[in-house]
């Protein structure tokens, strides 16, 4: 029998270094326990036993230096176990700065790099937190006759592993390096072993085999494509035997087994979500320290699990949004207890699974978000902030640039942060609301798939194209029935409440509306109902990204692959909801239309007529046939002085312009309508590929009610300013 292939030392302190990540972190969360609790015998024997198995597997492996420090770190721990010292904020800090000394020396010794004074410091720090003194913030410098060890007395390195200085021999304990699912590294492992070292160094009786996390993604990947693949084959059967292939036990027991390979993959990746929740504390605890502020963190949901890939992530989104609602949202104790809360205040993680997503709300009981002031603050380089409600204006502090606080710190007052949340979301394919009441409090509610490789979906037929919809978000599907007026919108009955009613294919832009069936599909907080041709099936989509050259689409989640070959769209509720709110009464007034194939919908006599002026043909007619297709009558002109003798025969209601024209660009047509009497109160809208400030600005100054940028035209959203400025003005 061929003996196990013996490990290298590097092998053993890559799984050290695996396991010492889990064990930071426990030894971090629970010394947080302990500053907010106080000592129990359970828990500080807890503290002192990862401490000190952080320092028997070090030296173990051969990381002396990293087991000093953590043989410093558990003398002081034994003080506290021998309760010879007390419990205070002192105390958690060095304990604290320990814990992350050996964090950030760990993976430089792994990696073979010079770490010997880096790691003298630190034991030297714990050593003076040891003997009562306070350690200079740059550490201290060496005790009298100390230094750091030179080249060549790492403790005896070269003799073995084992023969680490300053530390215990490891017995049965300490020379079990059972290392847990906590990945350190894109090429860690999710599933690793628990190792029995003997004392030459073999593996004895593995209990599991290490996979590292690129394979586990290369697998699921190609479980996925067999998938597809299955499709395909489905379709080619239907072809050549004509023949429903789910009547064939062959094809019926291909797809059950792929479709339990493929749980099974995404299952192996999954880890908890609050895996992340000892950083998050660690964050709030050091935070609320540095502002003089008294906050307690909670979390809900411990049995919530997410693909680690998508946790990975979502780390530095959480990690802003628990240290905005320190900053931000929680008081100091004396304005709390003004406002007659307790001194203390609470923020908040709360996970859990809904369909084939996870939820994570970040949520603080602080003073609210000032509405008012964001709103003023958006509106110094953005007038038609100004003009926002309060529930779109709330969301303008994603914006980049946009801060509201008095002065910059190291947290806040940059404009940066929550326009970095909303990108780290948009690459999982997130999406993240807001609530806020003043003086009660803030919730971040972040939505994202559990896992980025599969999704259930429902797929329909809208506009003469194939769109899914993720299953997890269809509330309802009601079959075709006429649409009802509802204070001014098209309304649907869904369990005797109405909710609002649009055309698939209009919210895309793709077609006209139809009286087919009717998808209610649900965002955190809002229903719409979608009508569609018709419904064709329900499949797992393998989702891909649409490449980092495609822009992020609004309502487009990702791109899958038909059983023909074709790219079939995933769409998703909450842009797919915005889109259609944003529509207004026109969205809606295209949905009640009849499925009669007439295309664009007749003018009504006393409609308001939009003058479109672009010396380009194709965006003339393109905006004419959105404008028409709304229900407006529109007037074209190819220049400035065009449109102004047009103008004169017939008055319009709102013009659209361009700036780059011949003969008279747009800003001095904006200005010559201001300045004539008879139509200086008619509304004006830019729209051009100029997108910087200084053209921004020169077109607001010469009289511009709004300014589009075609880089970022959405149908909708004119149409929605365009109804906006013409209600107004009546």
């Amino acid at each position: 029998m061929t003996p196990p292939e013996q490990l290298s030392e590097s092998d053993f302190q890559q799984l050290f270094a695996t396991e010492a990540q889990g064990r930071l972190e426990t030894l971090s969360d629970q010394l947080l326990e302990l500053e907010k609790t106080g000592p129990t015998p359970e828990l500080v024997a807890s503290l002192f036993r990862e401490a000190h198995t952080i320092k028997g597997g070090a030296a173990v492996v051969g990381m002396s230096s990293v087991a000093r420090v953590a043989h410093a770190l558990e003398d002081l721990l034994e003080e506290v176990r021998q309760s010879r010292r007390s419990v205070d904020p002192a105390l958690i800090d060095a304990v604290l700065g320990g814990i992350d000394a050996i964090r950030g020396l760990i993976p430089r010794a792994v990696a073979g790099e010079d770490h010997e004074a880096e790691a003298f410091a630190a034991e030297q720090r714990l050593r003076g937190s040891l003997a009562g003194g306070a350690a200079p913030p740059g550490g201290p410098e060496p005790a009298t006759g100390a230094r750091p060890p030179r080249a060549g007395e790492t403790a005896k390195r070269d003799a073995g592993p084992a023969a680490a200085e300053g530390a215990d021999q490891p017995g049965t304990e300490d020379a079990a390096v059972t290392v847990p699912a906590v990945p350190v590294a894109e090429d860690a492992a999710v599933t690793v072993p628990a190792v029995p070292v003997s004392e030459g160094g073999h593996w004895s009786s593995p209990e599991m085999v290490q996979i590292p996390v690129h394979r586990i993604d290369e697998l699921v990947r190609l479980i996925g494509e067999g998938s597809a693949a299955t499709l395909r084959l489905g379709s080619a059967l239907l072809d050549l035997l004509r023949r429903d292939p789910s009547t064939l036990g062959e094809y019926r027991d291909l797809v059950r087994v792929l479709n339990e390979l493929q749980e099974l993959a995404l299952r192996a990746r999954m880890v908890p979500v609050m895996l992340l929740a000892p950083r998050l504390r660690r964050a709030v605890r050091d935070l609320a320290r540095e502002t003089g502020k008294q906050v307690r963190f909670e979390t809900r949901g411990e049995d919530a699990e997410i693909d680690r890939g998508v946790l990975d992530r979502l780390s530095d989104p959480l990690l802003h949004l628990v240290r905005n609602a320190v900053d931000h949202g929680i008081e100091t104790p004396e304005e709390r207890r003004l406002r007659g809360k307790p001194a203390e205040g609470t923020v908040r993680l709360h996970a859990m699974q809904l369909g084939s997503e996870v939820i994570i709300a970040v949520s603080d009981d602080g003073r609210g978000i000032d509405v008012d002031r964001v709103r003023e603050t958006a509106g110094r380089s953005d007038r038609a902030a100004l003009e926002m409600d309060d529930e779109s204006a709330l969301y303008l502090i994603f914006r980049s640039g946009l801060s509201t606080a008095a002065r910059v710190t190291g947290v806040s007052g940059r404009g940066v942060g929550l326009d970095a949340v909303r990108a780290s979301l948009n690459a999982v394919r997130g999406r993240i609301e807001v609530r806020s009441e003043p003086g009660a409090g803030t919730e971040f509610r972040i939505a994202v798939p559990i896992t980025m490789a599969t999704l259930r979906c429902l797929v329909v037929s809208a506009g003469g194209q194939s769109f899914a919809i993720p299953l997890h978000s269809v509330r309802a599907v009601l079959g075709p029935q006429p649409a009802t007026a509802v204070g001014g919108r098209a309304m649907t009955m869904l369990d005797g409440r109405p909710v609002p009613v649009a055309s698939l294919a209009s919210v895309l832009g793709t077609g006209n509306g139809s009286g087919g069936p009717a998808v209610v599909v649900s965002g955190l907080t809002r229903s719409h109902a979608l009508t569609v041709d018709h419904l064709i099936d329900q499949r797992d989509v393998v989702m891909k990204g649409l490449g980092e050259l495609v822009p992020r689409l609004p309502a487009v989640a990702g791109a899958g692959v038909e059983p023909d070959g074709s790219i079939l769209l995933v769409l998703e509720a909450a842009g797919l909801i915005e889109r259609a709110r944003r529509g207004g009464a026109a969205a809606a007034a295209r949905a009640a239309e009849p499925a009669d194939g007439s295309g664009e919908a007749a003018p009504r006599q006393d409609a308001p007529t939009i003058m479109v002026v672009d010396d380009a043909l194709t965006v003339r007619e393109l905006q004419r046939s959105i404008f028409e297709h709304a229900g407006y009558r529109v007037l074209v002109a190819a220049n400035g002085e065009e449109a102004l003798t047009r103008m004169a025969e017939e008055r319009p209601d709102l013009v659209l312009t361009d700036i780059e024209m011949p003969v008279m660009d747009g800003f001095e047509l904006t200005e010559r309508i201001r300045a004539h009497p008879s139509l200086s109160t008619v509304p004006v809208i830019i729209l051009t590929s100029r997108g910087s400030d200084e053209s921004r600005r020169r077109g607001l100054d010469a009289g511009a009610d709004g300014y589009i940028v075609k880089s970022g035209f959405d149908q909708n959203a004119l149409l929605s300013a365009v109804e906006r400025l013409l209600g107004a003005g009546s």
